[in-house]
């Protein structure tokens, strides 16, 4: 099963990237949230990353995620800080609710874990679906390159002074046509030097070329798509920018 972040993969990337943690984004989510007086959903929520800041905001935000262990490891910190969160394991093909919300986040470009074309396109129509009149999405991508670009790394994590996590990456594929990368992500968990456990993950990957995600959010439905780069609201990105936000409108009434 591809990114399927299993127990070892959840942990080290809780590691890595711990509540509060900010590329730039918790910054800009929070600017682009503020004020605003309905529900919002995170997709694909993770650890809590973001989630957990937004709802200590005080914003009525809920969140799902397809790995269970993924949302345990925010359930966890929620319960630590006395938040009661709502969240619940779904997919981005099948969530479903029964009411609509006035945002639909997608930070650290979470979008590009759908591979297929045909797929990504229904989800966007699932957000569409899932907001109100007048209400936005908005969605990271990363630039082409940054996914293309590095082919293969080592990382390590020490917990407790005795347990050594390492993170091996290769890069297998690049499908140029379908505009996908497949990485081998291997997990490891050392103890005084013997093995523990150990994971593979299959990582896929989909670029979107900047244009054709605004044609693709346009083609939904949306409307008055803002493009920016480096979590600078309206500034169309530059070459080289390290990442690009989209938002876009669910018209408030039909056209």
């Amino acid at each position: 099963m591809p990114n399927r972040y299993g127990k070892l993969a959840s942990w080290i990337y809780h590691l890595d990237k711990p509540i509060g943690h900010s590329f730039g984004d918790l910054e800009f989510y929070r600017q682009r949230l503020t004020g605003c007086d309905g529900p919002i959903l995170e997709p694909a929520v993770g650890n809590g990353r973001i989630f957990i800041p937004m709802l200590e905001m005080g914003l009525a935000i809920e969140g799902f995620d397809a790995s269970q262990d993924m949302l345990d490891h925010c359930r966890q910190e929620c319960l630590s800080r006395g938040l009661a969160p709502a969240l619940t394991c779904q997919t981005f093909e099948q969530f479903s609710y029964g009411r609509r919300f006035a945002c639909i986040v997608m930070p650290a470009g979470s979008l590009q874990l759908i591979t297929e074309t045909a797929s990504a396109m229904a989800v966007l129509k699932r957000f569409w679906d899932h907001l109100l009149p007048g209400g936005r999405l908005i969605v990271d991508i990363d630039p082409i390159e940054s996914l293309i670009g590095e082919a293969s790394s080592v990382r390590s994590w020490v917990v407790d002074g005795s347990d050594l996590l390492t993170l091996t990456s290769h890069r297998a594929e690049i499908d140029y046509i379908k505009q996908t990368t497949l990485d081998h992500l291997r997990y490891e968990h050392w103890r005084d030097g013997a093995l523990l456990s150990t994971e593979l993950d299959l990582f896929h990957l989909r670029w979107w070329g900047v244009e054709e995600l605004a044609l693709a959010l346009r083609e939904t439905g949306f409307v008055d798509v803002v493009v920016s780069g480096d979590y600078q609201h309206g500034r169309y990105p530059r070459n080289g920018a390290r990442i690009i936000s989209l938002e876009a409108s669910r018209p408030s009434r039909c056209i």
